[in-house]
Formats: structure tokens, C-alpha cells, sequence
């Protein structure tokens, strides 16, 4: 008999997070979260969400063995913001069975009830930052930190359990070109002269975090319409700041600022680290961090994380510059392919941005949602 259990102690929450790495032991296509990373954004004394946020945490456990776990997210910004009385779920994950999957989200519903909220809907997070969306094209296919991946009967439990889809996110591959031709370096000079901009050169990780506030302001001006998105709080960008800039090989950021110095548009990018997440485990310590330094210092794989334009800044040939200029690194360092996180299918900018080089949709993930009676 499956029996839940919250989870209440750091023990439980270890449990919590470390039950995939027993689900998908073995898996290729699969790559392990970096340990720390998990238990600081699940932790309350850690993540500065849980100000405008309440969580729950569950374990399905049958005869002492854990089949599954489940994360129950009210977000009560998001709520106020776009009006919808919503239960997130994330941390979702479970072995292919009905009855394990109807227990779990059994609790998450029943949860959003007793605070007479009308749906649940979901994988989501804290923050847009966090992983999202259910995989459910793509399961041969390599997975890519922070997004998720799942096996292939997830989608086909949710949906028994009459989940429909609510949005999806496409994950784009891009082979990078062996050269920038004119065509980009014209459009390049041309846009920064017509609208008064410059693109900032960084010299040392020091010089980018100077810019972290004003980035992360650009960031919750141009997301700030896509879907489930809340902004952030202060305390949730100096976490960010702190947690990714100051990891981040300054030659793969590229940001551009106005006249007054405002940050207006911003392209992040990451050695892709799937390789060496699967040595490691995820772990960082004893030795782990070691091998994660060598795959950061010679990428032959990138991960475009964030890239943004402030919407009075938007059609206006900017995103395609930041592409551009990344490509340009990209030849520089050797890197042979980009991987993009998860873009809405109705961000209309990103895609015809994405019309515009030779892409691959190699991934698809979706946004569950369940409205209740």
C-alpha cells in the first residue's frame, strides 16, 4: 500500500532530493541537478521566495521504498498578479505506476482546496528561473541543466489523471557557423548608431557583478508578460547575482546599455555541463568541482540560459546582434553548439529571432493544468 509522507526534517528533504538520482541511475539521457543548488532553493532558510510563498513537500513510500515525490508551490504574487487562484506542483517525479502519480498529486489537489484554489497547474517553481514544464517530445535526447527531463510515461500518468495542457516551451539546438559573415556585422553597427547603443566588454567576473542589479532589473522588465512570471524580489536577486554571475565566464555575456547607462537588453550563456554532472552526481564536493572547472573552461557546448530585450528596445534587430556576438565567441572558443532553455511557443519575439539562424527543435516540455470541481 503507497503511503505519503511530508517531508519536515533535513533528512526528509535529502530523501527529497536525491530520489531521482535512484529513478533515473543508469539513464544517458538524464543529468543529475548540482545537489547544493536543489537544497538551497528548497530550503526556507534559504530561498528568499518563501516571503510571498508557502510549500509542501512529499514522499510516496511503499514497504520502505520511495516511488515518487511531489512539491506543492502556492506563489501568492502570482496569484495577486495574474488573477488566477492557482496551486503550483513541481519536484515531480515517480515510477510508472497510476496509483503512485494519483497519490501524489491527490495531495497537491487536495491541498488547493483546502485553500479554495480553483486549479493546479504545473511543473513549475518559485520563480521563472527554476525548471518547468513537463518533457514530452525528446526523451532520446541528452538533457541540458536547468531543465527538466523526465521519462516518457509521465505525460501519460497526467493525463489519465485528466491534466491538459496549458503551455508549451520548445528547446532549441543551434549549430554555431564557422565564421560571421557581413550580413551580421553590417546589421550589428547599424543597430547599436540607429538606437543609441553600445555593447559592454567585460574584463574579469568582478566587472559583471557592477552590472547584476541592472541586469536582473532588464530581466523583470522583459519577461515580465510571460507566462507565470512574477518579479523579483530584491532578496531573490542578490540570491542570483550571487548564485550564477559570479560563475559565469564573462566572455559569454554579453549585455548592451543606453545613452544613460540602463542596462537594455542582456544574453547569458553557459559551458553545458551535462557531461560532467553525469561524472560527478552533481555533487561538488570531495572532487566534483574540479571536473565542472575544466568543463566551464573548455566548452565545446553552450547553453544559452537567459536572453532578454526590454520591450521599448524590442523589433529592433537587438536580440539578433546578442545572438551574433555570442556566435562570434562561440567560433573563438571552439564551440560547435548551442542549446537554448525553454521558450514559450507564443513568444513571438524568440521565435522569429530563431527563424533567423539554423535551429533544431530537439526538445518540447509542457505546462500541465488540472482546473478542480
Amino acid at each position: 500500500m503507497v503511503e505519503l509522507y511530508e517531508v519536515e526534517s533535513r533528512k526528509d528533504l535529502k530523501k527529497f532530493i536525491t530520489f531521482p538520482f535512484k529513478l533515473y541511475k543508469g539513464s544517458p539521457y538524464w543529468v543529475p541537478p548540482i545537489y547544493l543548488d536543489e537544497y538551497n532553493t528548497l530550503s526556507k532558510s534559504k530561498n528568499p521566495s518563501y516571503e510571498h510563498c508557502e510549500a509542501r513537500f512529499w514522499l510516496a513510500v511503499e514497504k520502505g521504498e520511495t516511488l515518487g515525490r511531489i512539491a506543492a508551490i502556492r506563489n501568492d504574487k502570482s496569484i495577486e498578479k495574474w488573477g488566477q487562484p492557482f496551486l503550483r506542483f513541481g519536484w515531480f517525479d515517480t515510477v510508472d505506476r497510476l496509483d503512485v502519480t494519483e497519490k501524489l498529486l491527490g495531495a497537491v489537489e487536495g491541498w488547493a482546496r483546502e485553500q479554495n484554489l480553483t486549479a493546479v497547474h504545473g511543473p513549475l517553481g518559485f520563480t521563472d528561473l527554476d525548471p518547468e514544464g513537463l518533457l514530452i517530445e525528446g526523451f532520446d535526447e541528452r538533457g541540458t541543466l536547468p531543465m527538466i527531463y523526465n521519462h516518457p510515461y509521465y505525460p501519460v500518468l497526467l493525463e489519465k489523471l485528466g491534466y491538459e495542457k496549458d503551455v508549451d516551451w520548445l528547446q532549441f539546438e543551434i549549430p554555431v557557423p564557422d565564421s560571421i559573415g557581413e550580413k551580421f556585422t553590417r546589421m550589428r553597427e547599424i543597430v547599436l548608431s540607429r538606437n543609441h547603443l553600445k555593447l559592454i566588454e567585460f574584463k574579469n567576473r568582478k566587472d559583471v557583478l557592477n552590472y547584476g542589479q541592472g541586469v536582473f532589473d532588464a530581466l523583470n522588465s522583459a519577461y515580465d508578460s510571460l507566462y507565470g512570471v512574477v518579479e523579483l524580489n530584491q532578496k531573490q536577486v542578490n540570491t542570483y547575482i550571487k548564485q550564477y554571475l559570479g560563475f559565469v565566464n564573462p566572455d559569454f555575456i554579453k549585455f548592451m546599455e543606453n545613452e544613460k547607462g540602463e542596462i537594455v537588453a542582456f544574453a547569458i550563456a553557459m559551458p553545458r555541463l551535462t557531461d560532467a554532472l553525469q561524472k560527478t552526481g552533481g555533487r561538488l564536493f570531495p572532487f566534483g568541482f574540479v571536473t565542472i572547472l575544466k568543463a566551464l573552461k573548455h566548452p565545446r557546448e553552450l547553453v544559452f540560459y537567459l536572453i532578454g530585450v526590454r520591450p521599448n528596445y524590442q523589433n529592433r534587430g537587438i536580440d539578433s546582434v546578442l545572438l551574433s556576438e555570442l556566435y562570434k565567441t562561440c567560433i573563438e572558443y571552439g564551440v560547435h553548439t548551442v542549446q537554448s532553455c525553454g521558450e514559450l511557443e507564443n513568444n513571438s519575439n524568440i521565435i522569429t529571432l530563431m527563424k533567423n539562424f539554423e535551429t533544431r527543435v530537439n526538445k518540447k516540455r509542457r505546462c500541465y493544468i488540472k482546473h478542480l470541481k
